[in-house]
Order: C-alpha cells, then sequence, then structure tokens
C-alpha cells in the first residue's frame, strides 16, 4: 500500500464517512446532537463537535470526548424518458441515453464522528475534530453512455464516481469578555476520488487518457473556519462563522475531467443563527447559511453548451452547472427532564442546478432540498450520555433537458436520504 492509501485509512478511520444526509455535498449538521436540529446550532453549542459549525463554541463545551456512528442510505438515480431523436449522423450530433430508470447501487454507509474538547482556563479551549464535508457516490450497473460511442470511446460499465473529502480541524476559542467569544480552527484537508465509465466524454476533453478509469486519485490542501458568539442577553445567543475556501492539489489522474486540469477545491460557506430560550426548558434555533459553489469551476461552470473554450479540462471546461444555495434551518430543543433532551427540526435549501444541467448531475444526483430531524439525548450520569437523531431528506426530482449532447431526449435525476445518528 502506498503512502496515500495509508494517509486515507488512517483518517478514515477517525472521521466521519463519505456520504451523509446533505444539501449539495455539504452535511446538514456535524455530530449527532446538532443533527436533531436538522444542522441549527451556529449559536447553541452543545458538543465537542460544535466546532464545526462555529469555533467559538468549542468554549461553551467544557472537557468532553463526543464520537458516535450514522447509517446513511441514500436512494438515488436518474430516468431517461423514451422521446430521444435518431442516431447520432456525425461526430459531434446530439445522441440519447437508452430509456429507463437507472438505479445506483451501493445504498448503505456506515458513518464514524469524533470530536475532543478541553478547557484550558477560565478564558480558552482548544479541540481537535475530524469530520467530512460530505460525499458523492454513484454507480450504476450499465453503460449508460454507450449511445455516445461516436465520436468518443466504448462506454464501460459500471458508470459513475465515488467523491469523499475527510477534515482534520484543531479548534482554538477565547472569551473576550461576559458576552463575546471567538474561536479560529485551522484545516488540513484529503480528497479522493475516481469515474469509471466516462470514455465517451474523451473526446470532448483536452486531455482524453486523463478522463475516466484511472482509479483513485487524491487531492490535499487546507483553510480556515473562524467563528463569533454573543450572548446577548440571558435569554438570546447570537453567532456567525465563515469558512474559506481550502485551496487543494488537482485531481492529476482526472485534468481532463475537472475544469483547470484536475482543480476542485472545497467552496466556502458562510453560518448566521440566534438561539433563544423560550422558557427554562425550551430553546428555539434558528440559522441562515450560504454554501458557494459556483465559486468552484469543477462544480458551477455550465455542461448545457459545449464549444472550443469549454472542453474538459480547461480553464472554462464543462462543470456540474451548481449555484450558490441558501439553506434556512429551525429547530427546537426541550429539556423533558434532567435525564432526557428532545429535538426536532427543519431545514429547506435552494435548488441546486437548473434543469439544463441535469445530464451531468446523473452522476451526482443532489437534488434534495428540504430535511426533517428528530433527536434525543439521555443523561446516564454526570460523565456520560447517549444521543441519537433521525434525518429524513425528502425526495425531490429535477427535470432536464441537454439539447447539446441528448438533442430532444428529457428525463429527470431525483434522491432520498434516510440517515441514523447514535
Amino acid at each position: 500500500m502506498d503512502s496515500r492509501g495509508i494517509v486515507w485509512l488512517v483518517l478514515a478511520a477517525a472521521s466521519l464517512g463519505v456520504a451523509q444526509a446533505t444539501n449539495g455535498y455539504s452535511p446538514t449538521g456535524f455530530g449527532t446532537v446538532n443533527k436533531g436540529l436538522a444542522g441549527a446550532g451556529v449559536a447553541l453549542p452543545q458538543d465537542a463537535m460544535a466546532g464545526a459549525t462555529n469555533p467559538a463554541g468549542n468554549f461553551f463545551v467544557g472537557d468532553r470526548i463526543d464520537l458516535g456512528a450514522a447509517i446513511f442510505a441514500p436512494d438515488r438515480g436518474f430516468t431517461a424518458d423514451n422521446n430521444a431523436g435518431p442516431p447520432p449522423m456525425a461526430p459531434g450530433d446530439p445522441s440519447s441515453i437508452p430509456p429507463g430508470s437507472y438505479d445506483s447501487r451501493n445504498d448503505y454507509f456506515l458513518i464514524p464522528h469524533f470530536g475532543w474538547n478541553k478547557q484550558i482556563d477560565e478564558v480558552s479551549a482548544i479541540g481537535v475534530l475530524v469530520g467530512a464535508n460530505g460525499g458523492l457516490n454513484t454507480e450504476y450497473g450499465n453503460d449508460i453512455w454507450r449511445n455516445f460511442n461516436n465520436p468518443g470511446g466504448t462506454a464501460s460499465s459500471p458508470t459513475g464516481v465515488d467523491f469523499s473529502q475527510l477534515f482534520l480541524g484543531v479548534t482554538y476559542a477565547r472569551k473576550l469578555n461576559a458576552q463575546h467569544t471567538v474561536g479560529i480552527m485551522p484545516i488540513v484537508a484529503v480528497q479522493r476520488f475516481k469515474a469509471e465509465g466516462l470514455e465517451p466524454f474523451q473526446a470532448f476533453s483536452i486531455h482524453p487518457d486523463k478522463l475516466t478509469n484511472n482509479g483513485h486519485d487524491y487531492s490535499y490542501g487546507y483553510g480556515v473556519r473562524v467563528g463569533w458568539l454573543g450572548q446577548m442577553t440571558d435569554r438570546l445567543a447570537l453567532g456567525a462563522s465563515a469558512q474559506s475556501r481550502l485551496y487543494m492539489t488537482k485531481f492529476d489522474d482526472y485534468r481532463g475531467l475537472f475544469a483547470e486540469e484536475g482543480d476542485f477545491d472545497v467552496p466556502p460557506t458562510v453560518t448566521a443563527g440566534m438561539s433563544f430560550k423560550a422558557t427554562s426548558k425550551v430553546t428555539l434555533v434558528a440559522d441562515w447559511q450560504r454554501i458557494f459553489y459556483s465559486d468552484v469551476d469543477a462544480l458551477g461552470n455550465s455542461n448545457s453548451n459545449l464549444g472550443p473554450d469549454n472542453l474538459l479540462g480547461s480553464d472554462g471546461g464543462l462543470g456540474f452547472g451548481w449555484d450558490d444555495i441558501d439553506i434556512f434551518k429551525v429547530g427546537v430543543q426541550w429539556a423533558y427532564s434532567p435525564k432526557l433532551t428532545l429535538r426536532a427540526g427543519v431545514s429547506h435549501a435552494d435548488q441546486l442546478f437548473d434543469n439544463a444541467e441535469a445530464l451531468f448531475n446523473i452522476l451526482a444526483p443532489a437534488t434534495v432540498r428540504t430535511h426533517a430531524s428528530l433527536g434525543m439525548t439521555y443523561r446516564l450520569d454526570d460523565y456520560s450520555n447517549i444521543s441519537v437523531a433521525y434525518t429524513r431528506a425528502y425526495n425531490e426530482e429535477i427535470d432536464g433537458q441537454n439539447t447539446t449532447f441528448t438533442g430532444p431526449q428529457t428525463g429527470r435525476v431525483e434522491m432520498d436520504q434516510p440517515e441514523l445518528d447514535s
């Protein structure tokens, strides 16, 4: 095993997994407690995973270790309608996808998570957490691009991608005064990617041999998240955080697929929100988050038009057509008894890509927009507790038509996602 494989296994053993309930590929939340509120909680830190949402929050959680696992079962696929035109008559003419419904394999993922926090003194705390910004995985047991063999290569089977990201963050939080706390979390990241079955698109790439079926490739990078938490009154707290773009090395083995010759940075995000103690037992939370997917050309560039300036792998190369999205999250937490706390939450996001961009998103059908969560924590003693959260991402379809590649043929991509955390 080479050094990259060793690095991956070490990180994977302590990390969140490669897929989970997502907005695009960004998780709805971090840790079981946060997911019980549908990811809301930038102003309500409760465990050692708080720094993944707001590094300032780690000051308030004390000395603790949080670990657990989730079972994630995404159901994703697409349908190609039986309304295609005639076979392509010349290289570059639109082709079609064989009509029918296609479901991706690999439906179950086990996702561990881990966080550690230590109070240094009365005004500061440090922490370490390992997590993921989600992931994308599809595997169709068909050569779905076989009608595209002219002018490209012969399509192979299976078809799909395997993409995952792992992150290690070290938090430092400092209390400035009775009201205000700030935090910072430097981040190092590892990404892994593999594509299969895309041979027909080699004709539209600047590096045809670096587009598909090259096994797993890795990239490495860094960035930072900063945060602020303000206790404005006895009842009201406000919070905000921002994560920079994570600057990643390029996927050299796929520089003929991703724009800018394999560049695939992690997009920046900003989050702001509040928590309000409505009664002595009931706390309300609300967050707004924005993810700047369009800042990364491989994600944001359109795939609905093809020309000499946007060949795959070029600076303006075809991408997934993902837009920046706003996500709104609300939740309620009820301290039912000294031992039992109950949670519920809902989040809703903008549509990630337009209808004309659906073709390439067969490989990454990140369509879900609405998540609902239920959660609870049961206190065993002064030093330990058990938390559980269930999240349901409701089925969402995006209809599409890409006249450049598939002519008059229409279709749709769809996904739904159940996840159980503990």
